[in-house]
């Protein structure tokens, strides 16, 4: 059974959420998939209401941090045109992703369409740290 809300969805929901809840996670903003391949991952990130000049992808030590920046309004009148709520927001949010080093940021491919974000990582191995074999002295006597 659906309850009214001035708030949201739901008024048992406002009354209960965790009030430390960020815009994005309250909205749905950058929900991600990540999906394994055989030779890459895949993956798939919400951005609704984003235009694709506000999304920029850096690769940098071995993570991918996708950035958004947005603005969206929401408002709902009356019909005479007086607010009864008016909702604005305006502000970034962003995800890191650790890929690998051995990735490079000519090998990830981007898509932006219908509001989700798609990104193609190669998988590559990372490079096991090579251990020293021992070498012992030989003593005498």
């Amino acid at each position: 059974m659906l309850m009214p809300s001035i708030f949201g969805e739901n008024l048992i929901d406002d009354f209960f959420e965790n009030p430390f809840k960020s815009y994005s996670e309250k909205n749905n903003l950058m929900k991600t998939d990540v999906k394994e391949k055989s030779d890459n991952y895949e993956i798939d990130m919400s951005l609704p209401g984003v235009k694709k000049e506000d999304i920029q992808a850096e690769l940098k030590d071995g993570y991918l941090t996708v950035e958004a920046t947005t603005t969206q309004n929401s408002e709902d009148k009356e019909p005479d045109g007086r607010y009864i709520r008016r909702e604005r927001y305006y502000g970034s949010c962003s995800r890191s992703f650790y890929v690998g080093k051995n990735v490079t940021q000519d090998e990830i491919k981007a898509k932006y369409e219908n509001g989700v974000l798609t990104l193609v990582i190669p998988k590559k191995e990372e490079k096991a740290m090579q251990v020293e074999d021992k070498k012992y002295i030989s003593i005498e006597g």
